[in-house]
């Protein structure tokens, strides 16, 4: 049985029907989000970025946010992508330095990830906490923080989910770059 799979077998038709339908879904909303966005800004001055992906709901009240979609949709299509486009990086495909400047660069966006995921998580949980000792409990889900931009904060929720996905899929990606190349026949 082959190790990877080729253009000829039956799942590989899955694996780029599954991405075209995961790419959908993120083009649908980033589209969404960044029209939102644009009229709270003309309208305002401000937006919360992330905010009006995060609290909308599809396709019902209380079930799926958008930015959990982003979050379910980058990551498999990230693994679709990676199952449907192996050869291109295989058998001596990429060049020794350019696979050294892809590893940097991967290793670079894992750590970036991890820390932003690190911080936007203790960022959350001490606005939690504070909330609760002051006797408030937080509407969590409109919870932001001010940086980088004051005119543009982060809703805290959507960056954790947006980071962990960069996480995920730049550690997979410098896994799948440090596996021995194998040889095409």
């Amino acid at each position: 049985m082959p190790e990877h799979l080729e253009e000829t077998d039956a799942a590989y038709k899955v694996y780029l029907y599954i991405f075209y339908v995961c790419g959908a879904i993120m083009l649908g909303i980033t589209v969404f989000g960044f029209y939102h966005s644009t009229i709270e800004w003309l309208e305002n001055g401000t937006y919360v970025m992330g905010e009006v992906i995060h609290n909308t709901t599809i396709p019902f009240e209380n079930f799926a946010r958008l930015s959990t979609w982003l979050f379910f949709s980058s990551i498999i299509g990230w693994y679709c992508v990676s199952r449907i486009g192996w050869k291109r990086t295989v058998a001596g495909k990429i060049s020794s330095r350019r696979m050294a400047l892809l590893q940097l660069m991967l290793l670079g966006l894992l750590i970036i990830s991890l820390y932003e995921v690190l911080y936007n998580f203790t960022v959350l949980n001490a606005k939690i906490s504070a909330g609760v000792i002051n006797g408030v409990v937080p509407d969590i889900d409109r919870l932001y923080v001010a940086y980088p931009d004051a005119n543009a904060p982060w809703n805290l929720v959507f960056a954790t989910k947006v980071f962990l996905a960069a996480l995920l899929i730049s550690a997979h990606a410098f896994y799948l770059s440090t596996r021995p190349r194998k040889i095409l026949k």
